[in-house]
């Protein structure tokens, strides 16, 4: 079983768009389950999750509404009634091929991470600079902007560092990420947890130091 959770506050329309993506999985609907976290949300979010019930069986809202993107990430995994967490962005539209290409890069049981594409989508023409940064290729492979957490590697699978895996498409087994003591970067304070965004470096972090495997897999890819 994989967990999909979606930490959300006041995006529905956004929200909705990521839930329409999910319907179209190649992966079996039995096989995955989608928790929306709406962390204290006062627009339509209720209204979205309640609309795509039928479409996902599997499908739950969590309300947690203490302010924090890490607030919404633990309460999905705990919620959360799979072996392979994979923590999601609201505003992520996930290919076809993304949750079935997830479970079969964890097959090999020594695989703690899963990565893929996080490919823009520009609504707009974008500016020059930023399509020269979007198109450069760095000394470390595959051309990114990691503000804008996109990267794009080439199209074959391969073992990468856990760093290259940001939390709008962040594939993990929930044992890994229950062991590095779930998203608290940098020992930050729990009260002040909320001002701090990066939490999955620290499980990164985690990963590439206990010498576990991270693998990057073409078909999980979003955009």
């Amino acid at each position: 079983m994989i967990s999909v959770i979606i930490p959300t506050r006041n995006r529905a329309d956004l929200v909705a768009t990521c839930l329409a993506s999910l319907c179209h999985q190649q992966l079996g609907k039995e096989n995955f389950e989608v928790l929306v976290i709406d962390n204290g949300s006062n627009d339509t979010t209720q209204d979205v999750i309640e609309a795509y019930r039928a479409k996902l069986p599997n499908l739950t809202g969590v309300y947690a509404p203490e302010p924090g993107l890490h607030t919404g990430r633990h309460a999905g995994m705990s919620a959360a009634k799979g072996e392979l967490l994979v923590f999601a962005d609201d505003d992520i539209e996930a290919l076809p091929t993304w949750l079935s290409s997830i479970q079969e890069a964890f097959k090999d049981p020594a695989v703690a991470m899963v990565g893929g594409n996080n490919y823009p989508m520009f609504l707009e023409p974008p500016p020059k600079w930023l399509l020269a940064l979007w198109n450069r290729r760095t000394f470390r492979g595959p051309r990114s902007i990691p503000w804008l957490s996109v990267v794009e590697f080439d199209k074959a699978r391969v073992d990468i560092s856990p760093y290259f895996v940001w939390g709008c498409n962040f594939a993990i087994r929930k044992t890994v990420v229950l062991k590095a003591g779930g998203f608290h970067p940098d020992g930050m304070p729990k009260e002040l947890i909320r001002f701090r965004g990066d939490g999955e470096t620290h499980v990164s972090r985690y990963v590439a130091e206990s010498g576990m495997k991270c693998v990057f897999h073409p078909g999980a890819s979003v955009y």
